[in-house]
C-alpha cells in the first residue's frame, strides 16, 4: 500500500521555518523556485509575507521519525 503524500515544513532545508522547502518537497521542485515565488509576491503587493507567516502557522514540522523523500 502506498504511503499518503503530505506537507510538512522542512527541517532539514530551511531558511527562516522551512515553509518553502516543505512546499517545494510537496510539489518535487527545486526549493529555490519557491522561494522565488515567494519573493515576487512579496515584491508586487506584499502578499508573499503574509502567505509564508500563514503557513508558518498551519504547516506542521516534519516528525523526526520520518524520512526525507
Amino acid at each position: 500500500m502506498s504511503e499518503q503524500k503530505r506537507l510538512y515544513r522542512s527541517s532539514d532545508d530551511r531558511m527562516i521555518a522551512g515553509v518553502c522547502a516543505g512546499l517545494a518537497e510537496y510539489m518535487n521542485v527545486d526549493p529555490v523556485l519557491v522561494r522565488l515565488a515567494m519573493v515576487l509576491f512579496t515584491l508586487a503587493g506584499g502578499s508573499g509575507i503574509i502567505i509564508y507567516v500563514i503557513a508558518w502557522i498551519i504547516m506542521p514540522e516534519r516528525p523526526e521519525e520520518l524520512p526525507n523523500v
